[in-house]
């Protein structure tokens, strides 16, 4: 990470516990930002990255038009979470768990695995992401994570689906950006001392 964004994050951590008393009757702010440049997914919590995960978004590139496979820009927030007591690598129809497990990289297969994250957009550039069917779901192929090869959602790795499902809530935000993730490690990272600084 560069020195100016480990600054920024450590600046915004000295605030945190600065600020203790503004701060703790706050609920905890758990959000997700998806750098589509770099293909990652960082797990935010409170102005500091907490995880940091590989992932794939759309082969058929950015966008939000109705059929068009493609992976939303913008603002979004966690509409449905759907499987949480199920194995990892079990295969999801229509929501729905089957009786399937898939081991990671199982041959020929590309279902929905593990969980399901069912995004809604929240701007104008994003508000078909609902009834398309973007999640944020688990893939068996993990092996080219790392690549945009999705058909318009975020896959990850089932480990890694469930720690975000577990961490993150209905109505979470998400931001997915066309921008590699030291930039929005960055802006975030000064957003949120910006806002610790208002009170």
């Amino acid at each position: 990470m560069p020195h100016s964004s480990r600054a920024l994050i450590a600046l915004a951590a000295v605030a945190l516990t600065l600020l203790g008393p503004w701060t703790a009757c706050k609920a905890s702010e758990v959000s997700l930002l998806v750098s589509v440049a770099d293909q990652k997914m960082v797990l935010w919590q409170d102005g500091l990255e907490m995880a940091r995960f590989p992932i794939s978004t759309s082969r058929f590139g950015l966008g939000d038009r109705l059929g068009s496979y493609a992976t939303p820009l913008g603002t979004l927030q966690v509409a449905e979470k759907i499987g949480s007591s199920v194995r990892e690598g079990t295969v999801f129809k229509e929501r729905r768990p089957t009786r399937e497990v898939l081991p990671p990289n199982a041959p020929g297969r590309d279902p929905i695995v593990t969980r399901i994250i069912w995004l809604r957009g929240l701007e104008s550039q994003n508000q078909n992401s609902y009834k398309r069917y973007i999640y944020i779901h688990g893939t068996p192929e993990e092996r080219l994570l790392g690549k945009p090869v999705s058909w318009g959602c975020i896959r990850m790795a089932s480990k890694d689906v469930v720690r975000v499902f577990e961490a993150i809530d209905v109505g979470a935000r998400v931001e997915i950006l066309n921008k590699p993730l030291k930039t929005v490690l960055k802006e975030h990272a000064g957003d949120r001392f910006a806002q610790l600084l208002r009170g």
